[in-house]
């Protein structure tokens, strides 16, 4: 497992009122729009936690590998979702943390990486930090983005402004056999895995 701290900070307009609980009212996350490589159009979906405390995001179809009968593009996949979050009159939120999981089956010698970066419309994306994993390792994985409490800036008050998504999958060979098959997966057995992105919230 690999956990490190992001800085998920948004350049926006702050609000100075203290983080609150999660709104009573319904919040909704609907996907505007999505392209990359790792999720072709009908296979990501987003659901919104009953408690309104977080989103996730779930991809049946997320795969990056390197291999005698792997195509030269499938080393790197991608996804770039833009997401609409419409949350109840009177408060407003940040994205404090957010949780992948997946599998990946990497040969001796191989590597993979997992990477993302938010950001709301209209202002600058966050760094983005790689998570690395090195073979041989056949498991599930799970990385961990998280911003300092302090650094949080929030979506400015009465406007549903979209943020943005963009993740990364890559495997590299390195010095694995060349006849063995290295692959990392945001999706599970079952084919499907939900990515978790936590909200903080203030009152307006």
């Amino acid at each position: 497992m690999a956990a490190t701290g992001l800085a998920l900070s948004m350049i926006i307009a702050p609000v100075s009122a203290p983080a609150s609980a999660p709104p009573s009212g319904p919040v909704t996350v609907s996907v505007v729009t999505v392209n990359g490589s790792g999720c072709p159009a009908g296979t990501t979906a987003v659901a919104v936690a009953s408690d309104n405390t977080a989103f996730t995001v779930t991809y049946s179809t997320y795969l990056a590998q390197v291999g005698p009968q792997s195509a030269p593009t499938d080393i790197r996949k991608n996804c770039q979702l833009s997401l609409r979050v419409h949350v109840p009159q009177g408060f407003t939120y940040a994205i404090a943390e957010a949780d992948y999981r997946g599998f990946a089956d990497l040969a001796s010698g191989a590597t993979g990486m997992e990477q993302a970066n938010y950001y709301f419309q209209g202002t600058a994306p966050t760094a983005r930090v790689a998570h690395k994993f090195s073979g041989p390792f056949s498991n599930d994985w799970e990385t961990t983005d998280r911003a300092d409490t302090a650094s949080l800036v929030f979506a400015p008050c009465g406007v549903d402004r979209n943020v943005n998504v963009n993740t990364e999958l890559r495997v590299a060979a390195g010095s694995s056999d060349p006849s063995s098959t290295s692959f990392m997966t945001m999706d599970s057995t079952d084919g499907s895995i939900h990515t978790t992105y936590h909200f903080a919230w203030k009152e307006c």
